[in-house]
């Protein structure tokens, strides 16, 4: 799998919260490379996948990748929160678990052309469906500086945002933001940056703030997540892995809205009381899972 650049994240811990083993469809609404499903269909002959992403150089990698379980796998191009809109597409009696992997895939942030990573020089793109007009440029280019000022604080939980948003609105009126190594260069000259171990990056939390309202990743999260709950039949395993800590807020207050609804019987049991996090084995082997927790509930 590191050929192809990717290590799924918390891998058996995720097939033993889906309980994967179990015949039946599961549904992976984040498939990137297919890391997780790929194992589930190696591991469980009666198992059927459906994957879903935005991103079609994944989806078409991933095929490449999995094409000895074609007859057991359909893949889609969409964004996970429109299944629920598919009608006819998933058999729900059949599904036994659904995995969402929130994170940014190693394969998208190799890529400089696709500029998510600062730490190659490429264009400030940063759109996981490349089908879509708003691009991180766009955004830099066009956005007042007081809602630069707002997305920065909000989706990269930065301070002195509004010194980093006038700096950014400077630039662009000189001409002189065009790349994402000149978006690099104002997040260090604005946190006066001095590499130091164990140290974040600013650069990394001003991207994570694009590339969420490029792709408006927090938009409708919580919903999906109780309607998906709400559509499921009992004894399904819902799976979310996420990376930041917004995320994370709004998968924990979901399942826990659920667990303990105001009125009627709760619709899932949580069965992470706290949320699963990587080992320092992992970490050690993927670096890319240091910041993972990992929330799962089953539908009762």
């Amino acid at each position: 799998m590191k050929g192809y650049g990717h290590t799924p994240v918390l891998l058996e811990e995720t097939l033993f919260f889906l309980q994967a083993s179990r015949p039946g469809v599961y549904l992976d609404g984040t498939f990137g490379l297919g890391g997780h499903s790929l194992e589930i269909l190696k591991r469980n002959s009666s198992a059927r996948v459906i994957g879903f992403d935005r991103d079609e150089a994944s989806l078409q990698t991933a095929a490449g990748r999995l094409k000895a379980y074609a007859n057991r796998l359909s893949l889609y191009q969409a964004d996970f929160r429109q299944l629920l809109e598919l009608e006819g597409l998933i058999p729900w009696n059949e599904v036994k678990g659904a995995l969402f992997d929130l994170g940014l895939s190693s394969f998208q942030l190799a890529d400089p052309a696709r500029g998510f990573s600062f730490n190659q020089e490429g264009p400030l793109d940063m759109r996981m469906d490349t089908r879509q007009k708003v691009t991180a440029e766009k955004i830099l280019l066009t956005y007042p500086e007081s809602r630069l000022a707002e997305l920065f604080k909000e989706y990269g939980e930065l301070h002195q945002s509004k010194l980093l948003a006038r700096k950014i609105v400077s630039l662009r009126k000189l001409g002189l933001l065009k790349t994402t190594s000149d978006l690099r260069r104002v997040a260090e000259e604005t946190y006066h940056w001095i590499p130091q171990k164990n140290r974040l990056h600013p650069a990394a939390k001003v991207f994570q703030a694009l590339r969420i309202e490029v792709n408006q990743e927090l938009s409708g999260l919580d919903d999906f997540l109780d309607r998906l709950a709400r559509q499921c039949r009992p004894g399904t395993r819902l799976v979310v892995i996420s990376f930041q800590s917004l995320e994370d807020r709004l998968v924990k207050t979901a399942w826990q809205r659920l667990a303990a609804p105001e009125e009627g019987q709760p619709v899932v049991k949580i069965l992470t009381r706290k949320p699963v996090r990587p080992t320092p084995e992992e970490i050690e082997v993927n670096i890319r899972s240091h910041s993972a927790k990992l929330r799962a509930v089953e539908r009762v």
